[in-house]
């Protein structure tokens, strides 16, 4: 409720305005009660304040996806496993010197509490493991060189 005091031709008055709908407002002015209507519609003040965010942009590829060895179509020649997401490595099936076929399995990579199985996408033999059980890896890391 709000208090106004004000003096007309030097008499003092003392109000409240005691509700506010639509436009017809209802004031106490020295004890008496009267509905005003108003000419314009009244907006009451609120006192919450408007929450403004920036629009959200998504960010989720900060990096783009590498496929994980050269396409079966290109070029024959050494070929690179990389690895597909963030996790740790808990079983290696493979070793240096090893000749694996497409679709073999190579190692297992838990990421996210899942096991991962990680396959070889090209026939040959293991040029180099760069990565071995127990070890962390990020997404795009260089697990196992795989050549003719």
């Amino acid at each position: 409720m709000k208090k106004f005091k004000f003096s007309i031709n030097g008499n003092p008055y003392e109000s409240a305005v005691i509700s506010v709908e639509d436009n017809v407002a209802e004031v106490e002015i020295n004890g008496t009660i009267y509905k005003v209507e108003v000419d314009k519609e009244l907006k009451t003040a609120t006192k919450t304040p408007k929450l403004v965010r920036p629009k959200a942009v998504p960010d989720t590829d900060f990096q783009p996806s590498v496929a994980k060895t050269s396409s079966p179509e290109g070029p024959k020649g050494a070929g690179t496993i990389k690895s597909p997401l963030p996790g740790v490595i808990i079983e290696m099936f493979v070793k240096e010197g090893d000749s694996v076929t497409r679709g073999q399995k190579l190692l297992v990579l838990e990421a996210m509490k899942m096991e991962n199985n990680i396959e070889s996408d090209k026939a040959g033999k293991i040029i180099s493991v760069k990565k071995g059980k127990g070890d962390s890896v990020m997404e795009g890391d260089l697990l196992i060189e795989i050549g003719d």
